[in-house]
Parts: structure tokens; C-alpha cells; sequence
């Protein structure tokens, strides 16, 4: 099975926004792999340290409620 690592880090990305709090942060409880990728994307700031949370970026902000929309809200008809 081959795994597509940008839809796990999307989900990471969506999931990270369910916790945000102070407009811009978010608990860092997702593994360290999807983070660091997240953060190449340019999407998180650096999220090595001592903190429990990171810093979205403007544009990481913006795709993390995209993405939440998308993927864990229920369709109003």
C-alpha cells in the first residue's frame, strides 16, 4: 500500500485547526513527520521546541479552515 503523505498531511492540517486558539496557534499533538513537512510547505512555523503549540501561517490559517470545511462538516441542503 502506498500512502499519499500530502492527503495525511491535509487531514493533519484540518485537525490542527479543530484545536486553534489566540487566532493562530494550535496544540501540536501530530506526529513529527507530518509537522516538519507542514512546516516545508510553509503552512506552520517552525515546530521544534518546547511549546505545545504552533503558529500557523497566514496562508497555513486560511488552508487549515478550508480543509476543515471540507473534510468535517456536514453538507447543509
Amino acid at each position: 500500500m502506498e500512502i499519499d503523505e500530502d492527503k495525511i498531511d491535509e487531514a493533519a492540517l484540518a485537525l490542527m485547526y479543530l484545536t486553534l486558539h489566540e487566532r493562530c496557534y494550535a496544540w501540536k499533538q501530530i506526529d513529527w513527520q507530518v509537522t516538519s513537512r507542514l512546516h516545508e510547505k510553509g503552512l506552520i512555523c517552525d515546530p521544534v521546541g518546547k511549546a505545545k503549540s504552533v503558529v500557523f501561517t497566514d496562508e497555513g490559517l486560511k488552508q487549515a479552515e478550508a480543509l476543515f470545511h471540507k473534510l468535517f462538516t456536514k453538507n447543509e441542503s
